[in-house]
């Protein structure tokens, strides 16, 4: 079984689990999708647990991947908190789909110790870039960079969750705005 079956099942066990949780990953709807056998799929992946660990970490490296370019390509600590919230809306401009670890992380209690561990760390690496971020923005001390990032990506996740029970962009482009004009994000 090739690599690219692999990251087709990845691929489509990412957009499900936007828009289903881990609950949604189901071998046979995925199987269809990709146009495998299910039993393909536990060559890659032997269990649902594998496979939602694989998914989340995937999820979070890639979004941790995403992060260090934004600040690559944009320098400026403010600048880059203005445009963090970018990487929550184009989940909601994908089928209103929702950040998958948030959404995974409200199914904690039905989740694999794998996948709990996979699904902290996303919530581990936004808060870690986030604390930076805002250290090299405004040297206010580590306890209170780490606070204030814990905020933001509450903030921001809550917004999404939000927008997404109404199917409506505009609606976390509005709490965005106010969060800015509350002074949790720079305007």
């Amino acid at each position: 079984m090739s690599s690219n079956a692999r990251e087709a099942i990845l691929a489509v066990a990412k957009r499900t689990a936007q828009a289903h949780g881990y609950g949604g990953l189901n071998f046979r709807d995925l199987a269809a999708e990709v146009g495998i056998k299910a039993a393909s799929i536990h060559y890659h992946f032997p269990s649902k647990a594998d496979l939602g660990a694989a998914v989340a970490r995937r999820y979070w490296e890639d979004t941790a991947a995403a992060l260090e370019a934004m600040l690559a390509e944009t320098p400026d600590p403010l600048r880059c908190l203005h445009r963090y919230p970018e990487i929550f809306r184009r989940a909601l401009e994908n089928g209103n789909r929702m950040c998958l670890c948030s959404f995974m992380a409200a199914e904690h209690d039905d989740l694999p110790d794998a996948v709990k561990r996979e699904v902290q760390a996303f919530a581990d690496v936004n808060v870690a870039w986030l604390s930076k971020v805002l250290s090299a923005s405004a040297p206010a001390g580590s306890k209170e960079s780490d606070r204030r990032a814990r905020a933001i990506f509450a903030a921001i996740a809550g917004a999404q969750l939000l927008a997404r029970s109404r199917s409506d962009l505009s609606l976390y482009d509005a709490l965005i705005d106010s969060y800015r004009a509350a002074g949790l994000l720079p305007a």
